[in-house]
C-alpha cells in the first residue's frame, strides 16, 4: 500500500488550523513494535499507525540520538501498529501529566501493564462540535502537548538559577519563573537564539531548514530579583574594536599579555591604549571581575553628552461628535487627573516634564501656555497642508509652571457649543503639527492623540500609490507613502505617537495605526466611553502610556562573527537598506526584534559564534546611553546538536515576525505554504539524518525541545493576519498584525497558544500555581461543570460551563442562576471568598504580562458569542477554516516521510 499522501491543493487542507486536547489516561497506551527492516531513509508500505510514545527527559539531560516518538493512527484501509519502541541508548519516559495531574508510569518492559483499557474517565466535550475531530481519525489527545512542555520546563527550573555562560546550554522557557544569571553571556531576557549550536557548514544549515536567528529585547526588565544591567561611565570603559566598531565584551580574546585583543566580529587585532592596559593571567585580564564590559554579557555606557529631555504633547479632537457624545468631557477629566498626579510625584523628574496642548477638528488649534500671560492664547491654523508655527515660545512649558493653565483649558473645552463646531475632524492633522513643535524645540517626545470623530481618507494624493492604479501589487498591510514619509520624519526626531480611538468603525476611512506602530507607539480602540468597563480600560491605558519608561531616538546595531552575515531584520520599524542597523523613534522594555543570519563561510568550531546587539538611545531625561548585549554560541559539525538546542517558542517568535513583515510584499497563500514547507523539511531532515535507530513510518519523531513547534506553526498559519475569516475586517487585521509583530517571546507564545486555566469550583479555592491549572487549547478540555480563564496578550475571557454549581456562581458573580448571568465585558465583583480572590489574583498576574489594559469578558456555554472563544482554541478547527492541530500534524508527518523516502 502506498503511503497516504496529502494533496497540497486540497481545499479542505489549504484552510486548516491547529488544535490540541488533553492527554488521555496513560493506561490506554499500548506498546508498538516497528516493522522489521525499516530504516529512516527507506520507504515502507506500512501506513501511519497509532498510540504515542513521548519522552520527557530533563532539559539538561538530552537523549544521545534523537527526540521523542509518537505513533500516528492509520487512515482507513491502513495497517494499524500497536505500541511503541524504546530508543537506544536507554532513555525512559517520565511520568506524563494530564492537566497538571501526575499519572503513574507503568513498567516499560512489561507489555501486560500497557494493555489497552477503556477511557471511561475521559470527560466528554461540552462543545458538541466536529471542530475537535480529525479528518484522518487521529485522536488529538495522543499528540504532543504544549501544556506538558511548559509544565516539564517549570518543574525543571522553577525557583532555580540558570547560569548564562559562554556557549551555555538551552535556557529555560520564557514562561518559567526562574533567575537568570549573567556570567559572560547576555541572559535570555535580552537575547534568545533559535538554536544554541550553529552548524559549521552553510550546506548543513540549509539542509536543516531551521533558521539561524536571534530575538533581541534590549530593554527587558530583570525579574525574580535579578540584578539590573550595570552602568559605567564612558571614560571608564575599555574601548572596543577600532576596525568594525564592535564594543568590548567577554567574546574578545586577549593576546600578548593584554596588549591587544582579537575581535571575533571582524577577525582583526586591536591595540589597547596604555591608559586601559592591564596584564592578563591565563588569558584573562586581572581586572576582569571589576569591569562589566569584561565580565558580563550585558552592560550600559553612560555618555557625557546630554540632550533635551523628552516632552509630552496632547492632541484632542473637539469636533461636534466628541462634544455631543460626552467623550470629550470624560477625556478632559482624566487628563486633569493625570497631570495632577504627575505634578505631585516626588523623587522624579515628572514635575519638570514639559507639556504642550493642541486641539483639532478640520483645523489645528495651538495654545500658548506661557505662565507670564494673564490667560492662555489660542492660535488657529487653517492652512494645514503647508503648516508653519505662528510662534515658538510657550508651546512647551514645564508642567509645574503650566498645570493650572492647562487644566483651565481642559475645563472649558467640553463647554464649546456643538452646533458651532466642525462636524468631522481629520486624524492626519495632529502628527505633522506635533512634529513641527518638536523640531522647533529640537527635542524628542511623546504625542497622545484622542480621536472621537469618524475616520477620514488619507491625505496621500499620489495617484501612483492607489491600490488598483499601481503597477506593483499592493498589500493591505502596506502603509501609504504619506504615512511612511511622516513616520521617517518622526523617527529622525524621536517622536512617538499613540492614538486613542473612541468610535465603532471597522471599515471606511484610512487606518490611523501605521504611524503609531512605526514610531514605537500603538493604536488603542474603544467602542465608546459610555460603559464603566470601557472607561476603566481607558484610564488604565492612559496612565500606562504616560508612566512607561521609553527610549527615544534609538538605533540598534548588530554585529556577528565574520563567518556569518545579517540577512534580514524583522519587527515594528521601517526597513532600511542596511539590515544590520535599525533606527526607531522610541521603544519600551517589551519591544523585541528579530535578526536572521546566513553563512558567508565555514565557522570555526573552536571559537563558536559571537553575536552582539548595541542599542544607542536617549532617556526621557535627555541622557545618552549605549546598552550592549553579547552572546557566544557553540558551533558544531553535528546536525543533531542544532536540533537539540533549538526552542519552539523562539522559532515561533522568529517566524511570526518574519511572516508578518513579509506580508507587506508577499501573498498570504505563499507565506502559509512557506511555513508548512519549512517545518516539513525540518522534520524530514531530523528523521533522515538524526535518527540512529530504526523507526516505523507510523512513528512521528520530534526533537526534544521542538515538540510544541507543529502546534505553534499551525496556529500562526491560521491566524487572522495570514488567513482572514468572513468576519475579519481589514482594520482588525491591521491592528492585530501591528500589535503582534513587536511582541517578545513570552507574549508571542501566549498569543498563538493562549493560556487556559481551570478555576476550582469547590469552597477551598485554589492554592496551586497558575500553570498547574492549565489545560490544552481545545473544546474537549472544557467541561460543563467547570470555569475556565483564558488569557492571551490581547484577550482575557472567562468561560462559564452550563452545569457549574450554583455555589460557585454565587461566589464569583453574586448570583446562583446560570440563565440570569449576562455575557460580555464585566468588572468581577469584589467578594470575600476563596474563588473570588483566586480569580482576581490570577487576573492581576496576567494583566502584568499584557501591554494594554485587559477587561474580563464572560462567555457562557451555548451563547452565540462562543464563536469568539473558538478563535482561541487553536488545537481545533478555527472559524476561519484553519486546520486542526491533529490534521496539520498528520500532513506534516506524511509529507516528511515522502521527502525521506525521496518520493
Amino acid at each position: 500500500m502506498e503511503l497516504p499522501v496529502t494533496n497540497p491543493a486540497d481545499p479542505g487542507y489549504g484552510q486548516q488550523h491547529q488544535h490540541q486536547q488533553p492527554w488521555p489516561d496513560y493506561r490506554t497506551w499500548a506498546p508498538v513494535l516497528p516493522p522489521a527492516g525499516f530504516s529512516p531513509g527507506t520507504s515502507s508500505s506500512v501506513a501511519p499507525s497509532c498510540q504515542p510514545f513521548h519522552s520527557t527527559a530533563a532539559p539538561q539531560s538530552r537523549p544521545a540520538d534523537m527526540g521523542p516518538m509518537w505513533q500516528l493512527p492509520s487512515v482507513p484501509g491502513g495497517t494499524v501498529g500497536s505500541g511503541f519502541t524504546q530508543q537506544e541508548p536507554c532513555w525512559f519516559p517520565s511520568p506524563p501529566h494530564c492537566n497538571g495531574v501526575l499519572k503513574p508510569v507503568p513498567d516499560v518492559n512489561s507489555p501486560t501493564q500497557m494493555a489497552p483499557q477503556g477511557i471511561n474517565s475521559q470527560p466528554t466535550s461540552p462543545v458538541s462540535s466536529p471542530k475537535s475531530e480529525s479528518r484522518y481519525g487521529m485522536d488529538p489527545q495522543l499528540l504532543p502537548s504544549v501544556v506538558q512542555v511548559l509544565n516539564e520546563d517549570r518543574a525543571q527550573w522553577e525557583g532555580k538559577v540558570f547560569t548564562s555562560e559562554s556557549q551555555s546550554s538551552v535556557p529555560p522557557l520564557s514562561t518559567t519563573p526562574c533567575t537568570l544569571e549573567d556570567r559572560g553571556n547576555a541572559t535570555a531576557r535580552f537575547v534568545r537564539s533559535t538554536s544554541y549550536s550553529f552548524p559549521v557548514e552553510a550546506q548543513t544549515a540549509q539542509q536543516s531548514h531551521l533558521p539561524l536567528a536571534a530575538i533581541f529585547c534590549p530593554l527587558a526588565k530583570p525579574e525574580n530579583q535579578e540584578r539590573a544591567v550595570p552602568v559605567c561611565e564612558v571614560g571608564e570603559c575599555v574601548k572596543g574594536c577600532v576596525e568594525c566598531g564592535a564594543f568590548m565584551s567577554p567574546a574578545m580574546s586577549w593576546q600578548d599579555c593584554g596588549q591587544r585583543f582579537f575581535c571575533p566580529f571582524c577577525s582583526k587585532l586591536t591595540e589597547v591604549p596604555w591608559q586601559s592596559y592591564q596584564p592578563t593571567n591565563k588569558g584573562k585580564r586581572i581586572d576582569q571581575e571589576k569591569r562589566p564590559e569584561l565580565s558580563l554579557g550585558s552592560y550600559e555606557i553612560l555618555e557625557t553628552q546630554k540632550g533635551e529631555p523628552a516632552v509630552l504633547l496632547l492632541a484632542i479632537d473637539v469636533t461636534a461628535i466628541a462634544i455631543r457624545s460626552g467623550q470629550l468631557d470624560f477625556i478632559c477629566q482624566q487628563l486633569c487627573s493625570l497631570l495632577l498626579s504627575l505634578d505631585r510625584q516626588e523623587d522624579t523628574d515628572q514635575s519638570d516634564l514639559r507639556v504642550g496642548l493642541m486641539t483639532y477638528d478640520s483645523r489645528i488649534h495651538l495654545y500658548d501656555l506661557s505662565p507670564t500671560l494673564s490667560r492662555p492664547h489660542m492660535m488657529v491654523i487653517t492652512d494645514t497642508e503647508q503648516l508653519e508655527l505662528p510662534v515658538r515660545e510657550g508651546l512647551l512649558v514645564p508642567l509645574k509652571d503650566c498645570r493650572q493653565i492647562v487644566e483651565s483649558i481642559l475645563h472649558q473645552l467640553p463647554l464649546f457649543d456643538a452646533e458651532t463646531q466642525e462636524s468631522s475632524g481629520s486624524q492626519d492633522l495632529p502628527v505633522p503639527a506635533a512634529l513641527k513643535i518638536l523640531q522647533a524645540a529640537d527635542c524628542p517626545g511623546r504625542l497622545l492623540v484622542f480621536h472621537s470623530s469618524p475616520l477620514t481618507e488619507s491625505l496621500d494624493k499620489q495617484g501612483s500609490t492607489g491600490f488598483f492604479t499601481s503597477s506593483k501589487p499592493k498589500s493591505i498591510f502596506q502603509a501609504p507613502d504619506s504615512s511612511t514619509l511622516l513616520a521617517k520624519a518622526c523617527i529622525s526626531q524621536g517622536c512617538s505617537v499613540q492614538f486613542f480611538m473612541f468610535l465603532q468603525q471597522d471599515v471606511g476611512g484610512a487606518w490611523p495605526g501605521h504611524i503609531p506602530f512605526l514610531t514605537g507607539g500603538k493604536l488603542i480602540c474603544y467602542n465608546s466611553l459610555q460603559s464603566e468597563v470601557e472607561r476603566e480600560r481607558f484610564c488604565g491605558d492612559l496612565r500606562r502610556s504616560v508612566n512607561s519608561e521609553m527610549a527615544y531616538k534609538a538605533q540598534l546595531r548588530v554585529f556577528v562573527s565574520k563567518e556569518l552575515c545579517v540577512s534580514g531584520c524583522y519587527g515594528a520599524f521601517l526597513a532600511s537598506p542596511n539590515s544590520r542597523c535599525v533606527a526607531m523613534a522610541a521603544l519600551d522594555w517589551r519591544t523585541a526584534l528579530a535578526f536572521e543570519f546566513t553563512h558567508s563561510k565555514s565557522l570555526d568550531e573552536t571559537r563558536g559564534v559571537a553575536i552582539q546587539a548595541v542599542l544607542s538611545y536617549h532617556t526621557s531625561r535627555g541622557e545618552k546611553r549605549t546598552r550592549v548585549h553579547t552572546v557566544t554560541l557553540a558551533a558544531s559539525q553535528n546536525l543533531l546538536d542544532t536540533f537539540r538546542t533549538s526552542q519552539a517558542e523562539t522559532l515561533l517568535t522568529f517566524y511570526c515576525k518574519k511572516m508578518y513583515c513579509s506580508a507587506l510584499e508577499t501573498p498570504l497563500q505563499c507565506l502559509r505554504e512557506e511555513l508548512q514547507m519549512e517545518i516539513t523539511e525540518a522534520l524530514a531532515c531530523y528523521r533522515k539524518h538524526c535518527c540512529t535507530t530504526s523507526v516505523s513510518p507510523g512513528q512521528l519523531v520530534l526533537p526534544q525541545f521542538l515538540k510544541a513547534l507543529p502546534v505553534y506553526i499551525n496556529s500562526l498559519r491560521k491566524s487572522e493576519v495570514l488567513l482572514p475569516g468572513l468576519r475579519s475586517s481589514v482594520h482588525q487585521r491591521l491592528q492585530l498584525r501591528s500589535l503582534t509583530v513587536s511582541m517578545d517571546t513570552r507574549s508571542t507564545a501566549a498569543q498563538f497558544y493562549p493560556l487556559i486555566l481551570s478555576l476550582p469550583v469547590n469552597s477551598e479555592g485554589c492554592s496551586v500555581s497558575s500553570m498547574e491549572l492549565a489545560v490544552r487549547c481545545s473544546a474537549s478540555s472544557l467541561q460543563s461543570e467547570s470555569l475556565y480563564l483564558l488569557y492571551c496578550p490581547l484577550t482575557l475571557l472567562l468561560w462559564v460551563g452550563s452545569r457549574v454549581p450554583p455555589e460557585a456562581l454565587t461566589q464569583l458573580f453574586n448570583t446562583s442562576c446560570f440563565s440570569s448571568l449576562m455575557s460580555g465585558e464585566i468588572n468581577p465583583p469584589v467578594l470575600d471568598n476563596p474563588l473570588s480572590v483566586t480569580l482576581r489574583n490570577l487576573i492581576s498576574t496576567l494583566q502584568s504580562y499584557a501591554d494594554i489594559t485587559l477587561k474580563l469578558k464572560v462567555v457562557k456555554e451555548g451563547d452565540s458569542c462562543e464563536e469568539y472563544l473558538q478563535r482561541l482554541l487553536v488545537e481545533d478547527k478555527s472559524p476561519n477554516g484553519g486546520a486542526s492541530y491533529a490534521d496539520f500534524l498528520f500532513h506534516l508527518h506524511v509529507n516528511s516521510l515522502r521527502r525521506v523516502a525521496g518520493c
